[in-house]
């Protein structure tokens, strides 16, 4: 009986045949591994790569056509574009480790601290309450919801200068009337 070649053993991994995926796997592990480990630089994450081209060869979620080139060629691009994605993502997770060994040295703020803060923060939400309508929607969306300027302007159909003249004026009003309450009178702790 002969070895069927790539083409054929990727037909029938599409057809759910399970021996035929372990022969891709035993044909291309070596290869595939040494690829990815060259991208990834870490024994467990080009093993990670690995096992998630071949989760894709079963699933059907990556598409071999025999006439855009040879099979291997495909299996190595979607290793690269997998490896590339896995390094993507690990670089977007917060590292947990640094986490917890950073918290252990942060030093968590008193009680009085705590206290100021929420006090500071009713002043501070008392004195946007009473802004006028539109500086008071404009602060809002500004500093609390973190939209741009250029969006603000979209939502209210303004001009963005005056989105920016209206953001200016509502800091002023603010801190005025922080200043009377014996709030924050300094701009740089608004």
């Amino acid at each position: 009986m002969r070895e069927l070649n790539d083409a054929e053993l990727y037909d029938k991994v599409q057809a759910k045949d399970k021996k035929a995926l372990s022969s891709l796997y035993d044909r291309y592990e070596k290869l595939l591994y040494s690829f990815s480990y060259r991208i990834v630089k870490d024994g467990g994450l080009a093993e990670e790569v690995m096992q998630e081209v071949f989760i894709k060869l079963w699933k059907g979620k990556a598409q071999y056509s025999e006439e855009k080139g040879k099979f291997s060629s495909w299996l190595l691009t979607m290793t690269r574009h997998t490896a590339i994605d896995l390094l993507r993502k690990q670089s977007k997770e917060p590292d947990f480790e640094l986490d917890e060994r950073d918290a252990l040295h942060s030093d968590e703020a008193s009680v009085e601290d705590q206290v100021e803060w929420k006090e500071r923060g009713q002043i501070l939400r008392t004195a946007v309450s009473k802004l006028k309508g539109d500086q008071k929607k404009i602060i809002e969306m500004f500093y609390f919801k973190g939209m741009t300027h250029k969006k603000i302007s979209e939502e209210f159909d303004l001009p963005l200068g005056t989105v920016k003249g209206r953001i200016r004026l509502a800091l002023k009003h603010l801190k005025t009337s922080l200043g009377e309450k014996g709030g924050v009178s300094d701009e740089r702790k608004l």
